[in-house]
């Protein structure tokens, strides 16, 4: 096995026992904002049944907190741990494009 591929399977052996660091900002009640929110739960329960932790984080009642993120768009979702940090934008409603920002899955053709 190549040094990379080794690499690879160390690193999905140590996230299938990893606590991840999920912080999701939303713009209020927003069609976009709901719906990912119910789909990085569901992803969650899926994936990372009680290895997890999702702080969601309403933009309009906490706009300072965008600012020290530095929160472009919402809804973002940020992975802080297990490193590295990744940030996904959008609603979430592509699984596969999640997972492989979890570190959860290969990128296909890698």
């Amino acid at each position: 096995m190549s040094g990379e591929a080794l690499e690879f399977e160390q690193a999905i052996e140590n996230a299938e026992s990893a606590i991840y660091h999920l912080r999701l900002y939303v713009a209020g009640t927003t069609p976009n904002s709901v719906s990912a929110i119910a789909n990085i739960k569901k992803i969650c329960e899926e994936y990372l049944k009680g290895r997890y932790e999702l702080e969601v984080i309403d933009l309009y009642q906490n706009p300072t907190l965008a600012k020290g993120e530095q929160i472009i768009a919402a809804p973002t979702l940020i992975k802080k741990l297990p490193l590295p940090l990744h940030r996904i934008i959008g609603d979430l409603s592509v699984v596969d494009r999640v997972l492989v920002g979890l570190d959860l899955r290969k990128v296909k053709g890698k």
